[in-house]
């Protein structure tokens, strides 16, 4: 197959165009409908993060997911939309606000001033934010799975500061940016989460909190329920996970750390990563504390090749759990000296739908592919998380195979393997797609997926509101806004309950 240059593909420059600082911090501006309208029952806030700071002092980031983390805040209500955003006021945050200059080294290869020298032996991390954002009790996240969340006000975003959440975390403590929200299986919906202690055994935290008052049990929204903790042989390097009324599901990427690099100055962190040669990535299954197999030991079960990032869902059949999941051949990284902006999209692996398939009384896994269009950032409908789903939605690239930006939004049929795409083709870049289902229907693909969008004709952020049953355009907003590609985000009614943002 002949496969058409990149420049012929897209437009590289309305890409990296989003690759900017964030200027402007607003309050409840008024969004502007460029098509369309505001459905009146979307009644609650789509919140955004993801890196808001990208240049200092004439210096850019090494890789986007270096900058410092900004909380995008929509509030719908009454067939209108009001933008808001707030930079998290971390401790480097404000420290290279203050010099005007790099202060920090990042995790993905971003170096201070002065080359290999002035970073050799500096391993400090700055907590930088800009993963994910959940409401929790009457706090909002900022989640960045190396350390503490960041508690802001869900209305102001202003930072309130580190949260240790009453007790439960302890300082500097590792906190997954990637937590399920469990809808009820067992009486009361949750938040699933975990973190994460690595080198030549790891341990993982399992924790589950409450998101809703229960004044019958004396339980508040974000009361810790369940704790445990589990050590496993070899270096875990997991950024999400998936849930079953009955299992917390983790995979092991058979990777290797070599910290030389780092400790010398001359790579970020995650830059010492690299998929370990004849190493065998392993699926970790945890009991949950409220399910079936409470107070077993986890369960180990070989796991394909490859290297998973997010899994879109997961779910029990009879005596089987199934896990679908955006896999990639190998670990995708920037090399030290590769400009993310002129990446070669054709020399990084493009990540595919695959379900995995874990027969528990035999511990035997088999893989199926699903897709071989290239796609990430896939969620179901909420009611549906870690239970049987019939739609899934995705972003997507454009081409049906090979490795691309994502440029547009795909729903699929995991019955039939039918699929529906919207595309923001030849000039538009989308970020992760949220699905929120209509209050009160019953009907799976019945409400909207939000989706925002790099517009590079107009150099600034759309919203872009669709039907989640057909991908039709419900609306078009021109936020007054420039943001760069983010990462999570979440939806929150305006009764409060959280729900989860991509699957």
């Amino acid at each position: 197959m002949t496969v058409a240059p990149a420049t012929a593909r897209f437009n590289r420059a309305d890409w990296a165009s989003a690759f900017r600082n964030v200027e402007q911090e607003l309050t409840r501006e008024r969004v502007q409908v460029a098509s369309g309208s505001v459905p009146v029952e979307l009644d609650g806030c789509l919140y955004r993060n993801g890196p808001g700071r990208l240049e200092r002092d004439g210096h850019s980031v090494h890789h986007p997911f270096d900058g410092d983390g900004m909380i995008t805040a929509i509030q719908f209500g009454a067939g209108e939309a009001h933008c808001s955003n707030r930079f998290v006021r971390t401790k480097g945050w404000k420290e290279e606000e203050q010099a005007g200059r790099f202060l920090y080294r990042g995790v993905f290869g971003t170096q201070k001033p002065g080359g290999a020298l002035a970073n050799a032996f500096d391993l400090r991390l700055k907590n930088i934010a800009n993963t994910h954002v959940v409401r929790l009790g009457d706090q909002l996240l900022a989640l960045w799975e190396a350390a503490e969340p960041h508690a802001l006000d869900p209305e102001s975003l202003e930072t309130r500061g580190l949260s240790l959440l009453d007790g439960v975390l302890s300082q500097g403590e590792a906190f997954s940016a990637h937590p399920r929200f469990d809808p009820g299986h067992h009486g009361s919906p949750r938040m699933v989460t975990f973190g994460v202690s690595t080198g030549p055994r790891s341990t993982i935290r399992l924790m589950e909190f409450a998101t809703q008052d229960d004044p019958s049990a004396a339980i508040r929204a974000g009361d810790l329920l369940c704790d445990r903790r589990d050590s496993f042989n070899g270096f875990a390097f997991l950024h999400d996970f998936a849930i079953t009324p009955n299992w917390a599901v983790f995979l092991q990427n058979a990777v290797a750390f070599n910290p030389l690099p780092f400790v010398m100055g001359q790579k970020g962190a995650a830059q010492c990563l690299a998929s370990k040669t004849g190493g065998q990535a392993m699926f970790w299954l945890v009991p949950r504390e409220s399910g079936a197999y409470a107070g077993e030991p986890p369960r180990l079960v070989p796991a394909p090749e490859g290297f998973v990032f997010h899994h879109v869902n997961a779910w029990e059949e009879n005596d089987a759990l199934l896990i679908d999941s955006i896999h990639y051949s190998d670990f995708p990284s920037i090399g030290p000296e590769v400009d993310f902006r002129e990446v070669d999209f054709d020399s990084i692996p493009a990540g595919l739908l695959k379900r995995c398939r874990i027969d528990l009384p035999s511990g035997q896994c088999s893989t199926e592919l699903l897709g071989d269009r290239c796609c990430e950032f896939a969620m179901v409908h909420p009611d549906h998380q870690g239970l049987p789903a019939r739609f899934a939605w995705m972003a997507v690239a454009e081409r049906e195979q090979g490795n691309d930006p994502l440029q547009a939004i795909q729903k699929r049929d995991v019955h039939t393997g039918e699929t529906q795409r919207w595309s923001a083709a030849p000039r538009g870049f989308v970020s992760e797609p949220i699905m929120v289902p209509r209050p009160g229907s019953a009907k799976e693909d019945d409400g909207w997926v939000l989706v925002p969008v790099w517009n590079g004709a107009r150099q600034a952020t759309d919203l872009v509101i669709l039907r989640a049953d057909d991908l039709q355009e419900q609306a078009v907003l021109e936020l007054p806004l420039a943001i760069p590609h983010g990462l999570h985000g979440s939806w929150v009614p305006s009764h409060g309950l959280t729900q989860p943002g991509h699957g």
